[in-house]
């Protein structure tokens, strides 16, 4: 019932020789545990198989195509959805300012203009490669000076998924 090693006249391979059997795996279970077992699984492989058939619709439809008849299921009614519109799409357009509201960008552009003006006329009189204290630093390049810099709009929100 051990180990015991095949004799010559049974062997099919040359290689085979040293080879040692080993005898039937041994189960932890009863036989007829594991008999019951995999008859459940069977059922349960062939139901869920039946189901699948028997719940299947009569005729398939090709994505797009419309339900024929009534019997087709109903339209999803999402609340919280909201049409694509073209403001979504592109951004809000900007708002109109308020009377207020220009008047304190003007004063600022005034303001702005004064002192670029008051920045030449120092930077004139001042020798070369001097920058004379409270004079701001010469415009970026690609700017004005004195121009107004508005900071680019907000991303507009993400479109659900």
């Amino acid at each position: 019932m051990g180990v015991y090693f095949a004799s010559g006249a049974t062997r099919d391979l040359p290689g085979e020789a040293a080879r040692i059997r080993v005898r039937a795996m041994q189960w932890s279970m009863p036989h007829r545990v594991l008999q019951v077992i995999a008859g459940l699984l069977v059922v349960v492989a062939l139901s869920a198989f039946t189901m699948g058939v028997v719940n299947a619709p009569q005729r398939g439809r090709m994505p797009g195509e419309k339900v024929a008849g009534d019997t087709g299921a109903a339209p999803l009614a999402a609340t919280d959805a909201t049409p694509l519109g073209q403001d979504r799409i592109e951004g809000l357009a900007p708002r109109e300012l308020t009377p207020e509201e220009k008047e304190k960008a003007e004063a600022e552009k005034e303001a702005r203009q004064e002192a670029a003006d008051a920045a030449k006329a120092a930077a004139a009189t001042a020798p070369p490669g001097v920058t004379p204290s409270g004079a701001s630093p010469p415009p970026a390049p690609g700017e004005k000076a004195g121009e107004v810099v508005q900071p680019p709009p907000p991303p507009p929100e993400e479109a659900p998924h």
